[in-house]
């Protein structure tokens, strides 16, 4: 099992910003998370916490097979890697880049964590915790909303999933 360093690490295929970058950009480095999750034989999924001045705070892919952890999902890797920087399990005033809607677990975690705004890619119609089969975000009984926004670079982030399930069904890496 990796040691926290290696699972914490930047992509080091996309540069970080310095300054605030566009939404385009920050889903770019996700992408580029979820690209490194496939090499690793993980469903292609990237995430990428960013504060309200756009600077990144954390970045993740999924390593559910590699941890042996079925919540080492990218985005819920990202949160505790971000609490753990702030110290503080909350984070307002950031925003959740993520290249698929989050599962009902990952949703729950965001509002946990007082996550602002969540902009994810493409719909995911068999498991979506946030717009397509439960609303967990928006539920108004819940003592936090989320600013919802998807479909950012969705036919990329799609297509990603696509191509690798694909590659699986043909025969690629056991998973």
């Amino acid at each position: 099992m990796p040691t926290g360093s290696s699972v914490l690490r930047k992509a080091s295929s996309v540069a970080d910003f310095s300054a605030k970058g566009s939404p385009e950009q920050y889903m770019a480095v996700a992408l580029a998370e979820a690209r490194l999750a496939a090499e690793r034989g993980e469903v292609p999924i990237g995430a990428v916490l960013v504060d309200g001045a756009g600077q990144i705070i954390a970045q993740n892919g999924n390593r559910t097979i590699e941890l042996c952890d079925p919540g080492a999902h990218a985005e819920m890797l990202v949160l505790r890697q971000a609490g753990r920087l702030r110290g503080n399990y909350r984070l307002p005033d950031t925003t959740l880049y993520v290249t698929l809607e989050p599962c009902v677990m990952c949703a729950g975690a965001l509002v946990h964590a007082r996550v602002s705004r969540l902009v994810y890619g493409a719909v995911d119609p068999k498991g979506g915790g946030v717009v397509s089969l439960f609303q967990v975000g928006q539920d108004t009984r819940l003592n936090h909303l989320l600013a919802v926004e998807g479909g950012l670079l969705a036919e990329e982030s799609g297509t990603l999933l696509k191509d690798f399930f694909r590659q699986r069904r043909r025969g690629g890496k056991e998973g």
